[in-house]
């Protein structure tokens, strides 16, 4: 009586678990996951174990129908297989062999259940022969799918390894039967035990691991796993069901069977149910698996090695960015994409590659959410992530021009120690996009050695820069030197040319010129000692800006303007602000032939001021506006001028909290956007 009720318990727990297993067939058929197929031979399964549960229950189920789903749910299993496999080659029709080993099962099947019904037959050994020819049948058909539809496939992998199981058990269940004239009674009911553990395995692969083409399936314990995690899980686990299960049978007494199997039943349905419900669960539960059970998608020592290579090549400066990008690409196959790095309080795109010259890359502040998601969590931005929660839950974050990039895939922080040093977009592969936790983890490991490349490189040019001002100071050193001599012996001429006023006219013109030479020399020694707290002044932005085009405007009939009258006003330095708007207007000039035309337009608009200087002359491509125009000493001009004027100019608007901006394409003219914040009465 004790056995049959700890065997009920045991197969009515099966039955149950894999009711579930076909539940999780089911939902997959909604899904239109291909193992689907699977769902008549888990439903077959689970009405064999109830059955047989049915029977220990007090039952009175006739022998034939025993018998006859215990047949049938071995034929169940192949015919699934046979299913998917067909499924799965790309043959019309599989060989002979194979087909002859699927269609095996019936004719035995067939004439078992003809057997049956023939009196004076020892059935019993008789079923035992057919259910071991039938379970070798069926073990074999698993190899088959193991060896032709599980390369890269882990949950048929997973599949295919919990039916072996099954299989085997069931060999060398009916082998012991056999032997020994009769089936073991604790035999057959660990059978029970063996079908919960893998329809319960089972269940979690439909439910966990995702189809896909291009993910090995190889089976592989990582060592955390195999030597701390799982020994520390299990003992633990170990001494908590046994101490329930002592403390139950002290208790209320009972048997430690029907502890064990209902102890089973409870966890594997609580187990399935949470994992089914709750997503969160359900991908960290994945991401456990597909670490630790199957080997990684890259061999990460030839992805740090082939970075390493790309990073180490000696590059001149405008190829820096270039060679951070392909770093990347070289793994990720992204074709194109936009290296965005910080200055100046904004994140500026200076490297950008196959995209098409429509798309309008902007700048995006250090203190926008979207940059403080890339520093708080360091994380990845997948815009096009349908409906998995899991990667979308910032998307709301990202700015609106990211929605301009054509194939925008993903983008991805560049980061050294705490600090965002910029950010990478990459648009869409042509092979599988999906992106898993390996993916992921590569990119933000891959970010990190970029960054503090990119952080590197930015380094060594400012102290080329600090180094070039350093020559610099010392040959204003110089200069301020030689014109303090010049002043005091200008003031030496006219002191003693007082004195002798032989001829008052003569003498008169002289001293004028030469104070005025005076006057001029002080002021620019007041500039380069950059002692400018005295020079800023309330000054009419109308006329700085006509002074302005007048200086550029003498023997030039190219230049015209369009100039607001306006009384507004500007507190800045009178000689800069001319200079910087004189700079731009000259560059125009020198850029555009003789018979092209420079426009300067001054427009006020509440507390701005906006300056527009255009031409048509021969402009300037998206490189040498984002990494050649403001760097200083670099000039395009041979032998005219220290290539320092447009860097100063755009230093000095920023000084004054104005903004200025580029738009040019090669060939049809440049347009300089200045906006200057003024005065509010």
């Amino acid at each position: 009586m004790e056995y049959n009720s700890v065997t009920f318990v045991a197969y009515f727990s099966a039955a149950v678990v894999a009711s579930l297993l076909t539940a999780t067939y089911l939902f997959q058929l909604l899904r239109g996951q291909k193992t689907w197929i699977f769902l008549w031979a888990a439903a077959l399964h689970t009405a064999h174990l109830g059955v047989i549960a049915l029977s220990f229950a007090g039952y009175d189920i006739p022998l034939y129908l025993l018998i006859t789903f215990e047949y049938l749910h071995f034929n169940a299993w192949v015919f699934c297989i046979w299913l998917c496999l067909k499924h799965n080659s790309n043959r019309r029709q599989l060989p002979a062999s194979l087909q002859l080993l699927f269609s095996g099962g019936w004719p035995i099947t067939a004439l078992a259940l003809v057997m049956l019904f023939i009196p004076d037959l020892n059935q019993a050994g008789l079923s035992i022969w057919f259910a071991l020819g039938l379970a070798v049948i069926a073990l074999v058909s698993v190899e088959q799918l193991y060896r032709f539809a599980a390369e890269n496939d882990r949950q048929i992998k997973l599949l295919c390894m919990n039916l072996a199981a099954i299989f085997l058990y069931d060999i060398y269940l009916f082998t012991h039967a056999l032997i020994f004239k009769g089936l073991d009674p604790m035999l057959w009911q660990s059978r029970a035990a063996v079908s919960i553990a893998t329809c319960l395995f089972m269940a979690l692969g439909g439910i966990l691991l995702l189809q896909r083409s291009d993910r090995p399936a190889n089976f592989n314990l990582s060592r955390p796993i195999a030597f701390y995690t799982t020994s520390l899980v299990g003992v633990g686990i170990l001494i908590t069901v046994l101490s329930l299960g002592g403390y139950y049978v002290r208790l209320y007494g009972g048997n430690w069977g029907t502890v064990f199997y209902s102890l089973l039943l409870v966890g594997a349905v609580l187990l399935i149910a949470t994992v089914f419900i709750s997503s969160r669960i359900r991908m960290k539960l994945s991401v456990l698996i597909n670490k630790h059970l199957f080997r990684y998608k890259y061999d990460y020592r030839n992805e740090w090695l082939r970075l390493i290579n790309y990073l180490a090549q000696p590059v001149d400066a405008a190829e820096v960015n270039q060679r951070a990008f392909y770093a990347v690409a070289s793994t990720t196959k992204a074709p194109g994409g936009v290296i965005w790095l910080r200055k100046q309080g904004f994140y500026e795109p200076v490297y950008r590659t196959n995209l098409p010259n429509y798309v309008t890359l902007q700048e995006e502040p250090v203190d926008s959410p979207f940059c403080r998601a890339f520093i708080d969590a360091e994380w990845v931005f997948i815009p096009d992530s349908g409906d998995n929660k899991a990667l979308s839950q910032h998307n709301e974050l990202l700015p609106h021009w990211a929605h301009n990039i054509p194939d925008l895939w993903l983008l991805f922080p560049l980061i050294v120690g705490q600090e965002l040093v910029g950010f990478m977009a990459l648009t869409k592969p042509a092979g599988d996009q999906s992106l898993t936790w390996e993916d992921l983890d590569l990119l933000k490991t891959m970010g990190r050695q970029i960054g503090s490349y990119l952080k590197r490189h930015q380094q060594a040019e400012q102290l080329v820069e600090g180094r070039q001002f350093d020559t610099y100071n010392k040959l204003v050193a110089f200069i301020i030197h030689d014109l303090n001599n010049l002043i005091a012996q200008q003031a030496l001429v006219v002191r003693n040319a007082e004195k002798h006023k032989g001829n008052p006219a003569f003498f008169e013109d002289a001293i004028k010129t030469i104070s005025n030479s005076v006057d001029r020399m002080n002021n620019l020694l007041k500039k380069l000692r950059r002692d400018e707290s005295d020079l800023v002044k309330r000054l009419s932005i109308l006329e700085v800006v006509q002074q302005a085009v007048s200086e550029c405007q003498r023997n030039c009939s190219k230049l015209s303007s369009d100039i607001e009258n306006t009384e507004r006003t500007i507190n800045a330095d009178q000689v800069r602000l001319v200079m910087t708007i004189t700079n731009f207007i000259k560059n125009a000039l020198e850029a555009t032939p003789d018979d092209g035309r420079v426009h300067v337009t001054l427009r006020v608009n509440n507390d701005w001021a906006t300056v527009i200087i255009e031409d048509n002359g021969s402009g300037m491509d998206w490189d040498f506006i984002h990494n050649r125009l403001f760097k200083p000493f670099e000039t395009t001009k041979s032998g005219k001028g220290m290539g320092i004027g447009v860097y100063l100019s755009r230093e000095y608007i920023s000084e004054l909290s104005g903004t200025l901006n580029v738009a040019s394409e090669p060939g049809e003219g440049t347009t300089i956007t200045i906006t200057l914040p003024l005065n509010k009465d």
